[in-house]
């Protein structure tokens, strides 16, 4: 069952014994959410808009004013503003919280978890959200809620800065609000209109999916149901203040989901928040998602039954659910192999190596804002952006694919195979050895035997290093 341990986690590190009972170690990490691993320099959500996404708002629109005849010295003055707001620094620093957190936690099945979370309340490649805003998002309204309940975490996801932000809803206006009849939209020739990006979103990623049968009108009147959760904004903050709840945006009267009828106001999104995510196809589709990301492309539906048992006997308590998952790996943890997604794949053979990754708070906190960030400052995102998976930037709103047809192409095994040697520079000179690479293989594979015969055909340490992970049997969990 050593296979386990990759499967739900990242695998047993060198240093690290292996536990003797794998579905208890993963089982009782899965109750309470600790503090995150990292140990240096680290802002809320909050502080990020208020300190530095609010200046690179405002300033940037001043300067593309200021300069727009011209270009040259508009690219220069812009590249000032980023490093002044550290632009180019912030999304390393959460790939670095990130992965520490994978590699260095007492917790990794619940790290593997949040990543998963994460990637279902996708923020896509947007404006300055990767570069300020994901990783605090993922950190806050997702890491925290997972010993919460699912209809919390779908509500605070739903009201996330980031995601109002992300899924346009400020732009969700409603027709008959008080807003649509002011004097500035005749004027600009503004009307007042909804925007559906939000609800459809809510309903077709986040909660029952297209499974349920829902119709347009449903997403219409979900619509309705959002008008006036905003970004609040003043020309000095552009779109950088709190989310509120503006009822002179909302449109008024009842509005029908699914054929029930829910009252006008801020209490109604709610509401139908926990009517979703009670809805039968909100529980089979997220145990159809946890099946896909643990065990199989094709998840059977005996797979399923166990985790919407749970799901419904807890009332959504995400560790039940979490635990219910775990227990399904577990039992079909010989019969299925589930190919590894880049980040995946890189964080696993970081930690079984024992690399110098990621950069450490000694590292990362000599970064000074105003500066240009030196490259190891900057090797997170790199690394994670060729290897064709960087968690901030997912481009489509129902995030990364956890399908093996869609990380198997000869260019991304290319680029793993080129990570695999030039990741040599991060091996600790101690562990150059076949000893070593014995060590490891023994703790994380059930044929290591198969893998070691299949090492010692390598002449140098990088070929030796190339070979196991690339091997087909490293490249699955």
């Amino acid at each position: 069952m050593k296979n386990f341990f990759r499967k739900v986690a990242f695998g047993i590190g060198p240093n690290e014994n292996v536990p003797s009972d794998p579905l208890k170690w993963a089982l009782g990490q899965l109750d309470d959410v600790p503090d995150l691993a990292w140990k240096g320099r680290m802002h809320s959500e909050k502080v990020m808009r208020e300190k530095y996404s609010r200046e690179w708002r405002v300033q940037e629109n001043k300067l593309r004013k200021k300069y727009k005849d011209n270009k040259t010295l508009y690219k220069t003055q812009k590249d000032l503003l980023r490093h002044k707001t550290g632009q180019r620094f912030w999304e390393s620093l959460e790939i670095s919280i990130r992965h520490t957190e994978a590699i260095q936690s007492q917790s990794p099945v619940l790290a593997k978890l949040w990543f998963f979370w994460a990637n279902h309340f996708a923020i896509v490649d947007k404006d300055f959200l990767p570069k300020y805003h994901t990783g605090p998002y993922q950190r806050e309204s997702i890491r925290l809620n997972l010993n919460q309940t699912f209809e919390k975490l779908v509500y605070d996801a739903t009201t996330s800065w980031a995601m109002i932000r992300n899924l346009d809803n400020s732009q969700n206006v409603g027709p008959k609000s008080k807003s649509a009849g002011e004097e500035w939209r005749r004027r600009k020739k503004k009307p007042a209109t909804i925007n559906e990006n939000h609800a459809r979103e809510l309903l077709e990623l986040h909660t029952v999916s297209p499974a349920s049968g829902y119709t347009q009108e449903d997403i219409t009147q979900l619509a309705y149901i959002m008008t006036g959760w905003r970004l609040a904004w003043s020309k000095s903050t552009d779109d950088t203040k709190d989310v509120e709840f503006e009822s002179d945006h909302h449109q008024p009267g009842k509005k029908t989901v699914f054929g029930k009828t829910y009252k006008t106001g801020r209490k109604g999104l709610a509401q139908v928040i926990k009517d979703l995510v009670h809805h039968p196809n909100c529980r089979d589709f997220i145990a159809t998602k946890l099946c896909t990301h643990l065990i199989t492309d094709k998840p059977t539906e005996e797979m399923k039954k166990p985790i919407i048992k749970a799901f419904k006997d807890s009332d959504g308590f995400l560790p039940e659910i979490h635990k219910a998952a775990i227990k399904v790996a577990f039992k079909y943890n010989d019969q299925y192999r589930k190919f590894q997604n880049p980040e995946n794949w890189f964080i696993q053979m970081a930690k079984l190596s024992d690399f110098n990754w990621p950069p450490s708070p000694t590292v990362m906190d000599t970064y000074e804002l105003g500066r240009k960030p030196s490259k190891s400052h900057r090797q997170p995102e790199w690394k994670l952006n060729d290897l064709g998976h960087n968690p901030y930037r997912a481009r489509q709103p129902n995030g990364f694919s956890d399908l093996a047809i869609d990380w198997i192409s000869p260019e991304l095994l290319i680029r793993r195979l080129v990570y695999a040697k030039d990741t040599y520079e991060l091996t600790k000179s101690k562990n150059n050895n076949l000893e070593f690479y014995e060590k490891i293989v023994h703790k994380n594979f059930d044929n290591p035997e198969k893998i070691l015969n299949y090492l010692k055909k390598s002449n140098t340490i990088t070929e030796r290093q190339v070979l196991l992970f690339n091997h087909p049997e490293f490249l699955r969990s």
